[in-house]
């Protein structure tokens, strides 16, 4: 099949003449131009000069290859008075329009004759494609199919320039009204469509994808549909518009002998009409397009089938995509069929029962850009006309909000153009006519600004220039005699808009940011207005953060998949935002508020406990904000959610009895060991997320933080040893008279545990000397049997299950470090640390603490044996000595180049423990009670120090400033283990996001930053002033007297 075009679009090139029927029509002046009025000024003189020099080699150019009447016409133009006072208002005021006069001199004086009315009509009736049984007009082979779409796409340019040409001056000179600008635009746009669509399907289907169903008319009943929207749909295309097009398919009309490649066919036909259109050649473009308005854009293909996109509106579809549709209009391809697929939607678009929610989600569409009854403080240079504040957009808004909520009982309101929706709203009494009659002048008057300020460059701008030249240029242009008139009109339109659009909806709550700033994440576009307002927000990455809230919209989790979620979303939104802006990471806090949405079975429930509880809210999105550790189980968890609501989850925290009481029932309940697992870790999950809600709310201190944490640790480890015990001893047995302890080190044992701490332990057992093996089905001998066993309980508290693992765990610090057994017998236990433990492991043995027995009478032969290592006689010399190696050999092997490293810096964590542990081990074997705790609970390294300065052996003052940088460091620890999830933040303050400086500050109530980490210093260097009396230098003494007596 080959094509063929008709009309005069080739006739009217450069290298063609006019056409026969005009020939006789050709007067010695040009009758248009002669009969315009009043023109605007021409702005920049220079420009014109220039323009008329290329004018004149083009013309000679033109008259070259064109005959001696049209030679003469070429002449006359820059001899008319009336010519070149339109040319020169298009010479100086926009270098677009010069150059496609120069590109189009024989068209140029057509129109100067015949005006455009008669000239863009002809350009219409030019797009059109025939087929042909053995003549290819255009001279191209059969069978060259690509050369073919190549001319087509030529033709479609060359009639673009031309129309351009033909609407601007129509505009410009003022003989054509706005609604006649904009539907030219528009019947060119569908009229190019048609022909693209045309051409590429009837190639198609002589490729073989699809069967013509009428070979004279290809498009019909083919099923492709090709629906306008926006601007294109209504026929208000602006003069620079994309056009914006939704591409269906529908199964039940196409004929194809390829039905399993019916997707992708569509595919690649839409992909190459998207080329045909949009592609930049050597002739330009036609127009550029869009198809994010389809359905889901971000996770649909290019084309969806009818019954996809009949699906996705039904289900998931949004009020802005019911606006959308208000618009929708078959503008090329199978009419039929897009007109059908329309009226399917009228249920979806016009609602002729909407419930209080619907209507509050409509009114949600316009709240989303905040109003204010103020004119606006910024002036009009570089006011974006159309998305800003009185602009273009608010006024559409407030024509389709009101359509969305009246048009479904009142068929009359479904116009789908502006200016006849406003009137329809005066007309049926749902608006104030004056208020109409002002918003449709500023339609108008903005819709002109618009057109003339893309005139200019070609360019799809709405923002009014900054500089006072081109706003001048802009101001000429327009018709204006100077800037300040016109500024004065742009100031008089936009404020009755802003006023007007304010009182939409008035009495309902905003849902702005705080209070100032775009929030609207409806439409296709990333608004640049809530960009900036993201941006103020916080957030680094505003496009990320809109494109995951809007795909939140598209209900593409399945919390968001019902449409009563998406309208409580829609009303909590602004306050989500507002609380995450509060974080230390907006940005990382709204991705791992993506990932808890995610992980949500539904949303309606949970929404409507945010919307009515907006304390909950502000707490869960404080939690997802500031605390990754406590964000990260909520991701996984949501039904920890529901113990936040219970009466006493802000209480209290419980004690140990209660701790080990609860677990204990809930083990009970379930049979199988895995079960048990499970049931442990999530009680333990559960627990430590309380214990982090409440520090995050301050509701305890750092030091009752980490005594609770220690306590769930603890409870956990010894209500687990029972299941592990029974479950190990089914096949291995047991040992006669053996017994076994847990003995807690680090943190665990000195009950100083963080959210991140992990488990340091060692395990120690004993039997009769007699007892060589167990008496299971498999007897081990004891060693192994113990070994094993204590095997089976680190990977019982390591393993990784549904919940996750409980802890990690870490035994370097049992008898000859990773190269020992894991489970050490008493007797080596004892011989190990008086013969051959390092000092740093009896300084490790300070924080010992056995958490789990088999028996009292064995748990207190373990703690014999301790006392027994701490309190030996030792070298002073020898442990002042390696203390302070140890700690010359920490600094150097691990460098701190952060203050904020809290623990390795100097006068930090490490020192503070290195002094009191070096005090207890000098002082044990003399006063072997200061080991001894005051209590149970106290046995903190605070408590060592209160200790030490008891019995005298630390002053007062120097017992003071110790504790008080530790309980410093302690709380800047305590925040900073909820809000950073890596340690790399830590090693530069310049990465600490704005909030987390400030809540740091807050905790000492410093006025700044800076003021707190000077803070910080100067503890530092108290503690450190410390360490060097205690332990640096008298152990630099020791070393130089060494050296003194060693000889020459």
């Amino acid at each position: 099949m080959l094509i063929t075009l008709t009309g005069s679009i080739q006739s009217r090139s450069l290298h063609s003449t006019f056409r026969p029927e005009l020939r006789d029509t050709i007067m010695p002046h040009f009758s248009f131009a002669n009969s315009l009025q009043s023109l605007p000024a021409s702005f920049d003189p220079f420009a014109t000069a220039r323009a008329w020099a290329d004018w004149r080699l083009a013309a000679k150019q033109a008259q070259l290859e064109c005959c001696a009447e049209n030679k003469k016409i070429i002449e006359a133009v820059a001899n008319d008075e009336s010519a070149t006072a339109l040319l020169d208002v298009l010479f100086g005021n926009s270098p677009y329009l010069t150059s496609q006069v120069i590109r189009e001199v024989m068209f140029i004086c057509e129109l100067l004759q015949n005006g455009p009315d008669t000239m863009f009509s002809s350009i219409l009736s030019g797009l059109t494609i025939k087929p042909k049984e053995t003549i290819n007009a255009l001279g191209i082979p059969e069978n060259n199919t690509q050369e073919n779409s190549v001319k087509i796409g030529k033709v479609l340019r060359i009639a673009k320039r031309q129309a351009a040409l033909t609407i601007a001056i129509a505009d410009i000179a003022n003989v054509w009204s706005l609604a006649q600008v904009t539907e030219a635009l528009s019947d060119f746009a569908e009229k190019a469509l048609d022909m693209a669509a045309t051409h590429l399907f009837q190639k198609a289907a002589e490729e073989g994808a699809f069967e013509l169903v009428n070979p004279n008319a290809p498009l019909e009943g083919s099923g492709f549909i090709i629906i306008g929207m926006g601007k294109l749909g209504a026929r208000e295309l602006n003069y620079s518009s994309d056009i914006d097009l939704i591409v269906l398919y529908d199964t039940e009309r196409i004929k194809t002998s390829e039905p399993d490649r019916l997707q992708n066919n569509f595919v690649r036909l839409t992909r190459n009409l998207v080329k045909l259109i949009s592609e930049r050649t050597a002739e330009g473009y036609v127009f550029r397009t869009d198809l994010r308005l389809r359905p889901d854009p971000g996770a649909t293909p290019l084309t969806l089938s009818r019954l996809a996109a009949e699906t996705y509106y039904e289900s998931l579809g949004q009020n802005w995509e019911r606006a959308a549709m208000i618009k929708a209009r078959p503008v090329a391809g199978d009419i039929e069929a897009g007109q059908n697929f329309l009226k399917h939607l009228v249920p979806f678009v016009w609602r002729r029962n909407l419930d209080f929610a619907a209507i509050q989600d409509v009114h949600s569409i316009k709240r989303q850009i905040n109003a204010h009854s103020v004119s606006p403080t910024r002036g009009t240079r570089g006011h974006n006309i159309k998305l800003g504040h009185g602009g273009i957009r608010e006024i559409e808004f407030f024509a389709q909000t009101q359509q969305l909520i009246w048009g479904g009982r009142e068929p009359q309101l479904r116009s789908p153009d502006t200016i006849t929706a406003l009137s329809d709203l005066a007309k049926l009494a749902h608006c104030d006519e004056t208020a109409i009659q002002e918003l449709t002048d500023a339609y108008v008057f903005l819709r002109q600004v618009e057109h003339r300020l893309q005139m200019i460059n070609d360019e799809q701008s709405q923002i009014l220039p900054t500089t006072d030249e081109n706003f001048q240029r802009l101001a000429i242009f327009l018709g204006f005699k100077d800037a300040d008139t016109f500024n004065t009109s742009i100031e008089q339109h936009t404020q009755c808009v802003q006023h007007h659009y304010a009182q939409l909806f008035a009495d309902a709550p905003n849902l702005d940011a705080n209070g100032g700033g775009n929030l609207v994440f409806t439409g296709r576009d990333a608004d640049p207005e809530t960009l900036q307002t993201l941006r103020e927000l916080g957030f680094c990455a505003p496009e990320l953060a809109n494109m995951i809230i809007r795909a939140w919209h598209h209900g593409r989790y399945r919390a968001m998949q019902s449409v009563r979620a998406r309208e409580i979303l829609t009303e909590i939104l602004p306050q989500v935002l507002k609380a995450l802006s509060a974080s230390t990471d907006p940005t990382a806090a709204i991705l791992s508020l993506d990932a808890f949405f995610k992980g949500l079975p539904s949303g309606v429930q949970l929404f409507s406990m945010f919307q009515v509880n907006p304390d909950l809210l502000n707490l869960i999105t404080e939690i997802i904000g500031t605390a990754p550790k406590l964000a990260e189980h909520i991701s996984k968890h949501p039904s920890v959610i529901d113990s936040v609501l219970t009466g006493d989850f802000f209480g209290s925290l419980p004690n140990s009895y209660s701790m080990r009481r609860s677990l204990k029932d809930l083990l009970d309940e379930v049979d199988y060991f895995e079960a048990k697992l499970d049931v442990t870790r999530r009680w333990c999950h559960d627990q430590r997320f309380k214990v982090g809600v409440h520090s995050l709310q301050r509701l305890i201190t750092p030091s009752a933080e980490s005594e609770a944490l220690s306590k769930i640790a603890e409870t956990a480890i010894s209500c687990l040893i029972d299941p592990i015990k029974t479950e190990f001893q089914s096949r291995y047995g047991q040992i006669l008279d053996g017994h076994i302890a847990i003995v807690a080190m680090g943190k665990l044992g000195s009950r100083e545990m963080t959210l991140s701490s992990d488990l340091d332990l060692i395990f120690i057992y004993s039997a009769k000397e007699d007892t060589v093996h167990s008496d299971g089905i498999i007897s081990l001998p004891c060693a192994n049997y113990y070994t094993r066993l204590g095997q089976r309980i680190i990977n019982a508290i390591t393993a990784p299950t549904s919940e996750g693992s409980l802890y990690e765990v870490d035994m370097r610090l049992r008898p000859s470090g990773n190269t020992g057994p894991i489970s050490t017998s008493l007797k080596s236990f004892s011989q190990y640390q008086v013969k051959s433990a390092w000092t740093w492991e009896h300084m490790a043995l300070t924080r010992a603490r056995i958490i789990y027995s088999t028996s009292n009478h064995f748990c207190n032969q373990v703690q014999d044996v301790i006392k027994a290592a701490l309190v030996q006689k030792r070298d002073l010399k020898k442990l002042l000595c390696d203390v302070a190696e140890m700690r010359t050999r920490i600094a150097k092997e691990k460098p701190v180049s952060s203050l904020w490293v809290l623990k390795r810096i100097r006068g930090g964590i490490i020192d503070i423990e290195f002094i009191a542990q070096f005090l207890l081990l000098k002082k044990a074997f003399s006063h072997p009670r200061i080991l001894e705790p005051v209590s149970s609970e106290q046995i903190g390294l605070s408590d060592i120090i209160k200790r030490l300065s008891w019995a005298g052996y630390l002053d007062s003052k120097e017992a003071i400033a110790l504790t008080k940088a530790l309980k410093l460091y302690n709380a800047l620890q305590s925040v900073i283990g909820l809000n950073v999830s890596t340690n790399i933040m830590l090693k530069n303050a310049k990465n600490f996001p704005e909030a987390l400086k400030r809540n740091l500050a807050g905790i000492v109530k410093c006025e700044s930053f800076e003021a707190l980490e000077a803070i910080i210093r100067k503890n530092a260097s108290r503690v450190y002033a410390i360490f060097v009396k205690y332990i640096e230098s008298p152990a630099n003494n020791i070393k130089d007297a060494k050296h003194s007596k060693a000889p020459e």
